[in-house]
């Protein structure tokens, strides 16, 4: 393949429940992109626009914390008193990070989870930046700053993964399946 190009392949697969799976073909050179199959044979692909997409479609506060590692205000952002279900995804490609049934008010003015809504959604790098040691947050695929883990957070995990607002889109649960994120339905049934 081509260094940057971007190459579609569509696959459909035999097994019964898996349905359609789109891949972007620089994701297995770069890491840039991925797909998530959905059982009702929806798809959705992920994968870190350009710089001139992301200046374009981002807010200038949007851009500074995904792509300069800058803080928002505290108790000043969209979601550090959302009470609504649903998941959070990194503005920047759409990759799941975090669902409303792991956040909980920390009372520092950011969102704040006990997890991401799967193993692999982050990255963990040190951060020893303004006199420090801290553990910065990334999500996987896009490589967008989302905040900082620490370990104050309530049990199950005893973390609190503290995150900015401007590195997150949210998706309510009614809405899951349209966007197609269907597959996390799950983590609502029985609210």
């Amino acid at each position: 393949m081509q260094t940057g190009k971007l190459i579609l392949v569509t696959l459909l697969l035999s097994l019964p429940g898996i349905g359609l799976l789109v891949l972007d073909g620089n994701a297995a050179d770069t890491g840039a992109g991925a797909a998530k199959p959905l059982a009702d044979g929806h798809s959705v692909a992920f994968s870190k626009p350009t710089e001139a997409e992301l200046r374009a479609r981002l807010t200038p506060l949007q851009y500074e914390v995904t792509q300069e590692e800058a803080t928002e205000r505290a108790f000043d952002n969209a979601y550090w008193d959302n009470t609504l279900a649903g998941i959070y995804v990194d503005i920047v490609s759409g990759e799941p990070l975090f669902s409303s049934t792991d956040k909980f008010k920390s009372g520092t003015g950011w969102p704040s989870f006990t997890r991401p809504i799967e193993g692999n959604a982050l990255v963990e790098h040190t951060d020893t930046r303004f006199f420090m040691k801290r553990t910065e947050l990334k999500s996987q695929l896009a490589g967008s700053h989302l905040g900082h883990v620490f370990d104050d957070g309530p049990q199950p995990t005893g973390l609190r993964y503290c995150i900015n607002s401007a590195a997150l889109r949210f998706i309510p649960v009614d809405q899951l399946e349209a966007e197609g994120y269907g597959q996390y339905l799950y983590l609502f049934e029985g609210e």
